[in-house]
């Protein structure tokens, strides 16, 4: 049951790109929960999801003597729950976005989100930067969004 919920339904164990291919789940899976739910909602599951996988991270680290197993991918899932929330989305491209901007900083771990990379250890370090790279993929998702819908192109074809 731990392996499932860590490798987000066995997500992580892509052999190529596990990181991705947890972002991407996430994300899909969101898309549905965000039809069905308030977003309000979505974003208390967020924090649950969240809290639940820096216990369940540091038990496992413990048991394995490992930290940041590349299979983990529950952290992406939270990051990128966390951005769709930041964001607002409820489309496919505003999905997109947030996509695109979750991985450009999950993989480049710019700033203080590498800092907290490299320097916390335990659920809370493997957790902690998908979580800020979530915050500030979300904050751009919004940022782009907004932008894009000043274009014609995206107003008259309704992205």
């Amino acid at each position: 049951m731990q392996k499932l919920f860590l490798t987000f339904f066995y997500t992580g164990l892509s052999p190529k790109a596990p990181g991705t291919a947890g972002t991407i789940a996430g994300a899909f899976v969101a898309y549905f929960l965000v039809k069905y739910i308030p977003m309000e909602t979505f974003m208390l599951l967020t924090i649950a999801l969240s809290i639940v996988g820096i216990k369940i991270i540091d038990k496992y680290e413990q048991e394995t003597k490992t930290h940041d197993n590349g299979q983990i991918v529950i952290d992406e899932v939270a990051g990128i729950w966390l951005a769709m929330c930041i964001s607002l989305s409820v489309s496919f491209f505003q999905i997109l976005l947030c996509v695109i901007f979750f991985r450009i900083l999950d993989i480049t771990k710019p700033s203080f989100i590498g800092k907290v990379d490299r320097n916390v250890k335990g659920g809370l370090g493997v957790m902690g930067d998908d979580l800020l790279a979530g915050a500030f993929a979300g904050i751009f998702a919004y940022a782009s969004w907004h932008f894009l819908q000043q274009i014609e192109f995206f107003t008259l074809y309704n992205f």
